[in-house]
């Protein structure tokens, strides 16, 4: 039982990974890379390597103090950022969702499976208790 599950749980991610659209997949590579410390690291050095050649740049400061051109680097790379994000958590959302229906549904199955296996117990230890009274009754009658 316990490779049918997993062969089914690796099935049902190979599926919904092979599913994707092009659109998709670039989607959630932008969002695992924006969400890497490498990302947050190399990000934070060309910023400083930025400022600093704009601050003690000896033959030409292309973006002065306060660093407007920089400022609007990251305002631009936020707004197209936010909604790859967003696009990449609601599919993550729909996987989410499709994973708990088909939790639900292998709990649902397990449930029926014990009330199953609850009955035939109770018919087994009914069918003991049966043969012991009768056997009681049978050395009662011996006994008489």
């Amino acid at each position: 039982m316990k490779n049918k599950q997993n062969t089914q749980v690796r099935t049902w991610h190979e599926q919904h990974y092979s599913e994707r659209t092009f659109g998709q997949r670039i989607a959630d590579g932008i969002s695992a890379g924006m969400g890497s410390w490498s990302f947050i690291i190399i990000q934070t050095l060309i910023v400083l390597v930025w400022m600093a050649c704009n601050l003690i740049g000896f033959i030409m400061h292309w973006d002065p103090y306060p660093f407007i051109l920089l400022n609007l680097l990251f305002s631009t790379q936020a707004a197209y950022a936010a909604p790859i994000i967003m696009m990449s958590q609601k599919r993550q959302n729909d996987r989410d969702r499709l994973q708990a229906m088909d939790d639900y549904q292998t709990n649902l199955e397990a449930k029926l499976e014990i009330e199953e296996l609850q009955r035939r117990l109770n018919r087994i230890e009914i069918d003991k208790l049966d043969k012991i009274l009768a056997i009681l009754e049978s050395n009662q009658k011996i006994n008489k």
